[in-house]
């Protein structure tokens, strides 16, 4: 009898149910209802003013849950995401998932003599280009604070190495609307003008407040600066348990919450409908050694349950981590902390995902890592793609074949139907080794790590990318040569306000 064919249906974690989820919305209106917070950007504050904000006496403001209301109403549902050759790559939409690495490390693991050591600008550049290689990354984060470039443009400086060694979207930092305003200059020349980057962005920001609830001068230029020029933007809170936040993750996500509600609302009073990601962040701080973990559960579950808000919610694409470790180097450690924080991040749908190949609680990055954790994307990437059942899948054709001839010595492996899906209806691990001992033995006893090694080494070796056209390096090369920001693309040294 002919089966019916049936819709893949695609496995999904959840872990609030809707009375939770409600709860913890209201918990993040009330604390910005009642405890306010701090805003030190003048023209910012005026504008929140003239909106409807409170000033109470302590001069905190406190925001009006009609204000979060209407900015969610406004911010776009999906933000689209170009490569720098012009072509839609990351629609941030439902379900889909990309992912890429993270920014601002001070150490890196050299890639020839396996020591830690500072990272240096050949540093970006070599994790863009094994990014631009490698098949399940979406995107480059700096992944490193060069030790030679100049201090006061370090962002701009990277974000030159990304361009040049990569032609994946990039997610960039800065640290104010003075070196954001040479960035956006950098990617105009890329895309083709102002216009055409609006139009086909390939570059999206990143930025924090402070926790609790601090919002600096420098953090607003930026987010004022990506609204008026339509750069998609996350603004993610330092909310990180029994550190910037309580030690109840339910309280410290209803904290991040309305940090991050409160960068929604500027940023759609600057500019109505411009992008923005939703984009709380709850790690915890680990009591016995002070540092932020990385590798924690807790981050992946509370990202769950943000996923599960965004549902039920907030409807907006939302910013997420994986493929991160507290390890000091890739070992097993690596490996869980990584898969578990990349097939979570996967199941609830988080969308855009950082911070792959972190090592070492976000402190030192390893190029090796981030080859490690792509194959472990490739991994979840099956898993999370669910099961096709048709006819063909269910093969009662070729069963009654084989069986029947069974006496013969026929086997599935030797049947055409075997050979016809063998290489896409099956995983096939490029670095995870199921070689019988000999062989392995024959070829060196490599363990994970050395498999990472080689495999990293032969894409800087051998992957081209596409050389960006000379006048733009040129141009590049120019903007990186001032040292003051052109009045056209800035505007002033303190950020105007639109409208």
């Amino acid at each position: 009898m002919k089966q019916p064919e049936i819709d893949t249906f695609r496995p999904r974690m959840r872990v609030l149910n809707e009375k939770q989820a409600w709860a913890i919305h209201h918990a993040a209106l009330e604390i910005l209802e009642r405890t306010g917070f701090s805003m030190e950007h003048p023209e910012v504050r005026r504008m929140l003013l003239d909106a409807g904000c409170q000033d109470d006496s302590e001069d905190r403001l406190l925001m009006p849950a009609r204000l979060v209301e209407k900015a969610l109403k406004t911010a776009p549902r999906q933000i689209t995401l170009y490569d720098q050759l012009g072509q839609r790559t990351m629609p941030l939409v439902d379900g889909n998932f990309y992912y890429g690495t993270g920014s601002d490390t001070i150490f890196t693991i050299d890639l020839e003599s396996g020591e830690r050591r500072r990272t240096v600008l050949q540093d970006t550049a070599n994790f863009a280009h094994l990014v631009d290689g490698l098949d399940n990354m979406d995107f480059s984060m700096s992944m490193g604070n060069p030790t030679d470039a100049p201090i006061e443009e370090i962002y701009v400086h990277v974000f030159a190495e990304m361009v040049k060694n990569s032609n994946k979207p990039i997610c960039f930092i800065a640290d104010s609307g003075k070196d954001i305003a040479k960035i956006h200059e950098i990617a105009c020349l890329v895309a083709g003008g102002e216009d055409a980057l609006a139009r086909r962005p390939f570059i999206l920001n990143y930025s924090e407040a402070i926790s609790p609830l601090r919002f600096p001068t420098n953090v607003m230029e930026k987010l004022v600066f990506c609204a008026r020029k339509q750069i998609p933007i996350c603004l993610p809170s330092g909310c990180n348990a029994g550190g910037g936040g309580p030690t109840t993750l339910a309280g410290a996500m209803a904290l991040g919450i309305a940090e991050n509600m409160v960068g929604l609302v500027i940023h759609q009073l600057t500019n109505e409908g411009a992008p923005f990601l939703f984009a709380p962040n709850v790690s915890v701080l680990d009591m016995r050694h002070t540092v932020i973990s990385y590798g924690c559960t807790e981050w992946s579950l509370t990202q769950a349950a943000l996923a599960d808000m965004r549902d039920m919610i907030y409807h907006l694409p939302i910013w997420a981590f994986a493929g991160a470790t507290d390890a000091k180097t890739v070992d097993a450690q690596a490996g869980a902390e990584g898969m578990l924080s990349i097939v979570t991040a996967m199941l609830s749908r988080c969308n855009f995902i950082h911070d792959v190949g972190y090592i070492e609680s976000g402190n030192t990055s390893s190029l090796e890592m981030l080859t490690l954790a792509d194959e472990l994307v490739g991994m979840s990437r099956y898993f999370v793609d669910g099961l096709r059942i048709d006819d063909d899948t269910l093969a009662l054709d070729v069963i009654d074949r084989v069986a029947r001839n069974g006496e013969s010595g026929a086997i599935f492996i030797s049947d055409s139907h075997t050979f016809k899906h063998f290489k896409t209806a099956l995983f096939h691990p490029e670095l995870g080794d199921r070689s019988r001992f000999e062989h392995w033995e024959a070829n060196g006893s490599k363990d994970m790590q050395q498999r990472c090694n080689q495999k990293t080494r032969n894409i800087l070796a051998d992957h081209p990318v596409t050389p960006k056209p000379e006048a733009v390096l040129e141009g590049i090369s120019t903007i990186l040569g001032r040292n003051e920001i052109s009045e056209d693309m800035s505007g002033s040294n303190e950020t105007r306000l639109a409208g």
